[in-house]
């Protein structure tokens, strides 16, 4: 008997009547009731929320910004509200008709916006009364349990874009601000830098009058020391005024009898006058008369010398030495320098009797001007005692001067000793000045002045300082999608369990014949495996085309899918052939144990660690990762030892059809009346 026979004769058996038939087509169609309604049913609830009514009441009163600009918060959130549509969001007048509404079961849930909300929202412009505005939301569980976490969430974005915007406009106010610190600092900066300029000035003047007080100071004491040689300059004039009229006195009378003393030296002088003119008459006289010798005596000798020659007594030659010779005695020195003596005694009397004539003169004039000396001798005399009571005077004046100079000097020290002061502040005060405008204008550098543009940008960004850009490897596109993964393999086991239900895992008959273990556990297998193929052909068909599911691999989810159902069935299969009606039982708790440990819904890691290990053991959970890839578009490479597992629980179900093919060959009375009917 082959594997193929052994298969159809079981399928012939199980269609050979309209109710086996409706059975087999009813057990194709459990996946479809179970994957594909429920995720029909839970295919995009977000979508729907719109078909829920829920109250909103504006109390809001609205409030005033401090730059007067109106902030009626509480309506723009609630027209917003409407606008979306996220729920039929349905205007109510008082809290308490909202709050009956949802205690009646006539609303989802209500929203109430304060009166102060507005005000509370405002409130950050006065850092000493900052308020939270708060809101509030009424729910009833008994509506719906999972309403109050989506309106939750509603409630969590209402706020933060409430958040944000009343944040952009505290922001802009804050931007505002600091555009008006900036200006004011400007301002300040000018300020100072014209407080620097003039303190400049002032020091540039300051350190003038430094000088003129150090000029002052030196001119001060140079006056003092002025003054005080002034002071012993008027004692010596006191003093040289007291002898000088002592002297005066002393030549007025020494001087009494200078007009007649004079008068003898003139009439003297005319005397030696006259004396000296006939000396040098005289003088002139000899000079004369020994000239006229000398040439008397050279012509006689000449004419004696001529007749000697002439007598012949002497030689011409004798003669011419001769008178060579008396020529040159004439000329000797002795002879020169009487001549010379004489000459210039001539002179010495000339100029005697010219001085004797010039002192007769003025010997003259000084007898003629003697009494208009002794006059004035006396004058000097009387000025002299004027002259030395004046000195007396000027010197007492020159002491009471020099003790002004002196204070003036004190008086100036103390001027420069301040104006050194003044200076040194003034420069520090410039220095300052200079310090604080560059400061104040660093200041101002540092404070934003944003124009519009940028406050609207930045006070954006202060509002709403994160921002998230999300980037998925893998999205599911909606609610159902995400479900579909889990709820597809959940209801392939479903519908394999289902199988087990209404067909036999072994056939009796196969196991009476001669047909080998492995023939008889694959035939066993077979007729699962064409209804369980069935099955993942027709829930696939319904969630792709009926539903819209778009996997990114539709081939390979359809493939992963039916290598599940295979799997399944021969796991499933083999567990109820080896351990019979118990085996129901196991496959029951295999079932539950892979519903909470697959990470269908949460992720697997979230499960207490116990159930790791049964995730890691069981099927559902690894092919339920393998359709989530297929599905989104993940990477695929993990596929590969999830499809190995899924061989490999094939095998394990083979093994254990095999082994109760072995078993059940053996026929006792238990195997012909069973405790328990399969």
């Amino acid at each position: 008997m082959t594997i193929l026979r052994l298969a159809l004769s079981e399928l012939k058996r199980m269609t050979g009547g309209i109710l086996p038939k409706l059975t087999i087509v009813a057990m194709v169609m459990v996946p479809l009731l179970y994957g594909a309604v429920y995720l029909y049913a839970n295919w995009d609830p977000y979508g729907n929320l719109d078909q829920l009514q829920a109250a909103v009441v504006v109390q809001d009163e609205g409030a005033v910004t401090k730059d007067g600009k109106e902030l009626r918060v509480g309506e723009e959130v609630a027209q917003t509200l409407i606008k979306d549509h996220k729920f039929d969001w349905q205007l109510v007048a008082t809290p308490e008709e909202a709050n009956n509404g949802v205690k009646d079961g006539e609303f989802a849930f209500a929203l109430i916006i304060p009166k102060d909300f507005s005000t509370n929202l405002a409130s950050p412009e006065n850092f000493d009364s900052a308020t939270q505005a708060m809101m509030s939301v009424t729910t009833n569980d008994a509506n719906n349990y999972l309403l109050t976490s989506i309106v939750d969430k509603v409630a969590t974005q209402v706020h933060a874009s409430v958040a944000q915007q009343v944040g952009e406009q505290t922001a802009n106010s804050l931007l505002t601000g600091y555009g008006t610190i900036h200006a004011q600092l400007v301002k300040a900066a000018d300020g100072a830098q014209q407080l620097a300029d003039g303190a400049a000035t002032l020091d540039t003047g300051v350190g003038t009058l430094k000088g003129g007080t150090s000029d002052l100071l030196t001119g001060a004491e140079q006056l003092a020391a002025g003054q005080k040689d002034l002071v012993a300059g008027t004692k010596q004039l006191q003093a040289g005024a007291s002898a000088l009229n002592t002297g005066l006195g002393q030549l007025e009378t020494k001087t009494a009898t200078l007009p007649d003393d004079t008068q003898q030296l003139s009439d003297g002088a005319a005397a030696v006058s006259g004396g000296n003119a006939a000396l040098n008459s005289k003088v002139q006289g000899a000079i004369g008369s020994a000239e006229k010798l000398d040439d008397a005596v050279n012509t006689a000798i000449n004419n004696k010398l001529d007749s000697l020659v002439t007598d012949g007594t002497l030689t011409q030659e004798q003669a011419s030495t001769i008178r060579t010779r008396l020529e040159t005695a004439a000329t000797s020195p002795a002879i020169s320098d009487l001549k010379n003596q004489l000459s210039a005694s001539a002179e010495d009397v000339q100029k005697l009797a010219t001085g004797a004539a010039a002192v007769a003169d003025g010997a003259k004039k000084l007898a003629g001007a003697t009494p208009a000396l002794t006059t004035a001798i006396e004058q000097a005399h009387a000025g002299a005692g004027e002259l030395s009571t004046g000195a007396g005077t000027l010197a007492d004046g020159q002491l009471t001067a020099l003790d002004g100079a002196e204070a003036l000097a004190a008086g100036a020290k103390k001027l420069d000793t301040g104006a050194g002061d003044l200076k040194s502040g003034s420069s520090k005060l410039s220095s300052g000045a200079n310090e604080l405008a560059k400061q104040l204008r660093s200041g101002s550098g540092s404070v934003p002045n944003p124009n519009d543009k940028d406050k609207e940008n930045a006070a954006g960004v202060i509002a709403d300082p994160i921002r998230i850009d999300s980037v998925s490897q893998a999205q599911a596109a909606n609610y159902g999608s995400g479900l579909a993964p889990f709820f597809l393999v959940l209801a392939l086991w479903i519908g394999a369990f289902m199988l087990v239900q209404v067909m036999r895992p072994l056939t009796v008959r196969a196991l009476a014949s001669n047909a080998p273990s492995w023939k008889i556990a694959i035939g066993g297998w077979l007729p699962f495996a064409a209804v369980a193929t069935a099955q993942a052909l027709l829930l696939y068909a319904v969630v792709h085309f009926g539903l819209g599911l778009e996997p990114s691999h539709p081939w390979l989810t359809l493939g992963l899918l039916m290598l599940a159902s295979l799997a399944f069935t021969a796991l499933i299969q083999g567990i109820v052939a080896l351990l019979g009606t118990p085996g129901k039982f196991v496959v029951l708790i295999l079932l539950v144990l892979q519903l909470v440990s697959s990470g269908g819904t949460f992720p697997w890691q979230t499960t207490p660690e116990p159930l790791h290990i049964m995730h890691q053991v069981l099927p559902m959970g690894h092919v339920v990762e393998g359709m989530r890839h297929l599905i989104y578009g993940s990477e695929i490479a993990a596929l590969v030892p999830i499809v190995l597992g899924l061989l490999g629980y094939m095998v394990l179900g083979f093994v254990m059809a095999w082994a109760a093919v072995h078993q059940k060959k053996t026929w006792t009375l238990k195997t012909l009346m069973p405790e328990m009917e399969a």
